[in-house]
């Protein structure tokens, strides 16, 4: 239980009354040959987390229910990692200072750098796209992905959604006309993602947070590098092109059709919710357990739904089983 904050003295004395609920506290140092400040210490500190409740007599105590415990436990702990978090996201002004440790010759003007270097360039989209906490929004021309590129973008996505960010994408219509890059779609759609297509698109638009955007240095040859802006003006305008863009394209799923019922499948992320939903009750153990928000968990759980076509989570447990995927 260190992960979640406990000392090892803490954990043994909530695992001794686990075994003895309802035990006095008086001379229970003896028990653990260990000096009684220490011991009221951890004893005061169970009490305040809530793992340790006052039991049914005065001076007793008893162990809250381990599910309760790792829950309050777990969301204590959470809280103090996205603290944390915060805290080291918020010097953005140590950017700019570092950066002049580099000078001059990445920047094409205020709050805009040029890249040129294509590894580079990957690797910020990269950064971009695992440090990204609310939305990502893309426009890429592509007429295909290799399975290269499938694999190395699947960990990044498949985190991000986990998460709660919302993506939305709007990819070349003939891209779908590829098998592989048609499946991956499907799975981010399965997954949470808005996807949508539209013919004849040439823009390559990135936008993080709604305050990062990427576009190419040369929307006629990618190869000369790419922007990265922060720019509040010109950020604004690629998120008009965007969503102009969007509003014109067609859903995923429109395009593509809904596949037959042999060929109805749970991504699997899809299926441990499914397995989820048949072993929990409450859907937060089970976003806990999975590791993904409550936000995402629901949206998994009504994805299920809906592919299922069931009208409630007992009636999908009942057709996983008879398709045998439970």
């Amino acid at each position: 239980m260190g992960l979640l904050g406990l000392t090892a003295l803490e954990e043994r004395v909530y695992r001794h009354f686990l075994r003895n609920p309802g035990t006095t506290t008086e001379d229970i140092h003896l028990l653990f040959h260990a000096p009684q400040p220490e011991i009221r210490a951890a004893l005061d500190r169970l009490s305040g987390l809530g793992v340790l409740r006052a039991g049914g007599q005065e001076g007793t105590l008893t162990a809250a229910d381990p599910e309760i415990a790792v829950g309050l436990l777990t969301d204590r702990r959470l809280s103090e990692l996205h603290h944390e978090l915060q805290q080291v996201t918020r010097p953005r002004h140590l950017v700019e200072e570092l950066r002049a440790e580099q000078g001059a010759h990445s920047s094409a003007g205020g709050g805009v750098e040029r890249m040129t270097d294509l590894a580079q360039i990957r690797g910020r989209i990269d950064d971009l796209a695992f440090f990204a906490r609310e939305e990502i929004l893309s426009v890429e021309p592509y007429q295909a992905l290799t399975p290269e590129n499938i694999e190395h973008a699947r960990p990044l996505d498949s985190r991000c959604l986990r998460r709660g960010v919302r993506i939305r994408s709007v990819v070349l219509k003939e891209a779908l006309d590829d098998p592989a890059t048609a499946a991956y779609l499907r799975e981010l759609s399965a997954q949470g993602a808005m996807i949508r297509a539209a013919p004849g698109i040439a823009e390559r638009v990135l936008v993080y947070d709604r305050h990062t955007a990427l576009v190419p240095a040369d929307p006629a040859d990618t190869s000369r590098g790419a922007l990265v802006a922060q720019e509040p003006g010109l950020v604004a305008s690629i998120l008009a092109l965007f969503e102009k863009i969007w509003d014109q394209a067609t859903d995923l799923d429109r395009l593509l059709g809904d596949p037959a019922p042999d060929e109805v499948s749970l991504s699997p992320m899809e299926l441990e919710v499914l397995k989820s939903m048949c072993r929990v009750t409450k859907d937060e153990i089970g976003a806990r357990e999975l590791g993904v928000s409550l936000r995402t968990y629901r949206r998994l759980v009504a994805n299920v739904l809906r592919t299922l076509n069931a009208s409630n989570r007992a009636h999908a447990a009942l057709l996983a089983r008879e398709r045998r995927w439970i």
